[in-house]
């Protein structure tokens, strides 16, 4: 079980990939000034509950609701704390936000949220979305997604972000920005199957490391599901044999105490697995995070993809609309072309015809070379962005799957030196 969790440390580490030189601009300075949200505000997600009522198709439906609890860190102008805001939130509301801040910001590598649906699940526990124990990892994990939001240098100052956070209306705000209509427009262009003539190499490393990313994890969250379910049996079967010792203690006379005292430490051996496995469920939360993570990574990967295969169609419209121009004025036609055909069949167009043609043309060109400018500016950008933000991303997973599997270790360390000491009592 250790060399399966520790494995993972093989596959955080990027593979090279040359990073281009980054201009000084906004976010650099907010990175340096440390302006982000949660400079400025507390943030957490204080508790869940169990609600009933209607969904939008009239039917009646359970579901969780979390309350988030804000506080200015700034003292007042008496210097006293201002009072924490409290508001309650649906994970559905949760979802909304993370939509908006990935179409907002397509560069950004966005924070996942928590598993909507258990996953990677042992025997004993639970998959229902409604349990306790879920309800509470899921609250957890609910919490991280906001503090690294709030965190984050770009996505922190976002004014949606802070209307979720203090504003009962703020789907009205979201809403109002207009973001569903580009939001369906990028899926239904996401979805479609287009080839990039000159893909980015650095995006295809990426993209490549995202994939192994996320199917390195995936086995990795399947192995220790396979073995919490094993190690659980192995523990259960010493609460049986604690069963034997204490009905063997009742028809003994000289080893009575002693077997009594050893049915009991079985009884609490076989009862400590159920500690250990919820505090190993931590950490597997913390990887699970990384498997989404690389979703998020390979989803920035695709959207550099689909601008540059904007540019590019347009790029070639350009070419295309010049040398159209170009046959017309000179009345040479380079390429077979249906109107070539004609004009030697039919002989050339009238002088007026051809002017009104080349004007259209002019007007088309003028166009085209503007959508290369704003479809150049717009790769240049997201480029520029996403290489920022793979660096920070990289230094933000290196340091906690680190600190993850340094703890993990820890823990197994801690459980393995109690395990002594119950034998001897045992033996004893």
């Amino acid at each position: 079980m250790h060399t399966t969790w520790v494995s993972l440390s093989v596959y955080i580490n990027f593979p090279p990939c040359k990073i281009p030189p980054l201009s000084t601009n906004k976010t650099l300075q907010m990175v340096e000034d440390g302006s982000t949200l949660l400079c400025r505000m507390e943030i957490c997600v204080a508790e869940a509950e169990k609600r009933s009522g209607k969904n939008a198709m009239g039917m009646q439906e359970t579901f969780s609701v979390y309350l988030v609890e804000t506080r200015l860190t700034d003292s007042g102008p008496d210097g006293r704390n201002p009072a924490p805001d409290c508001l309650w939130r649906r994970y559905s509301e949760f979802e909304l936000l993370r939509s908006y801040l990935m179409v907002t910001y397509p560069f950004v590598v966005a924070p996942p949220l928590p598993e909507k649906r258990a996953e990677f699940v042992w025997h004993k526990l639970s998959a229902d979305n409604m349990d306790p124990d879920f309800v509470e990892r899921r609250r957890v994990g609910l919490e991280n997604f906001l503090l690294r939001v709030a965190s984050h240098p770009v996505l922190s100052n976002n004014k949606i972000l802070y209307h979720f956070l203090t504003e009962h209306g703020w789907r009205e705000a979201v809403y109002d920005t207009g973001f569903q209509a580009k939001a369906d427009s990028r899926i239904r262009a996401l979805s479609a199957t287009f080839r990039v003539r000159n893909p980015d190499k650095g995006f295809v490393e990426m993209k490549h490391y995202s994939d192994e990313l996320q199917s390195h994890t995936s086995q990795l969250l399947r192995a220790r599901a396979r073995v919490a379910d094993r190690l659980y049996g192995v523990y259960k079967v010493h609460g049986n044999y604690g069963r034997v010792f204490s009905e063997w203690s009742a028809i003994e006379k000289e080893m009575g105490d002693g077997l009594q005292s050893a049915g009991h430490h079985m009884d609490a051996y076989a009862a400590s697995i159920d500690d250990i496995l919820e505090e190993e469920e931590h950490y597997a939360d913390q990887i699970k995070e990384y498997l989404s993570y690389a979703e998020a990574l390979r989803t920035v990967c695709r959207k550099h993809e689909l601008t540059q295969f904007e540019l590019e169609v347009a790029s070639q419209d350009l070419i295309s609309k010049k040398q159209q121009r170009e046959e017309l004025a000179t009345g040479i036609v380079r390429t077979f072309s249906l109107k070539g055909m004609t004009n030697k069949l039919f002989g050339q167009e009238a002088p007026v015809q051809r002017e009104a043609r080349l004007k259209v043309l002019e007007e088309l060109i003028t166009e085209g070379e503007d959508t290369v400018k704003e479809k150049t500016a717009e790769c240049e950008e997201h480029v520029e962005g996403a290489w920022l933000e793979m660096q920070r991303f990289k230094e933000q997973k290196d340091k906690d799957l680190r600190e993850a599997l340094i703890n993990y270790a820890l823990m197994q360390i801690s459980m393995c030196k109690k395990v002594p000491s119950s034998s001897t009592c045992s033996a004893s």
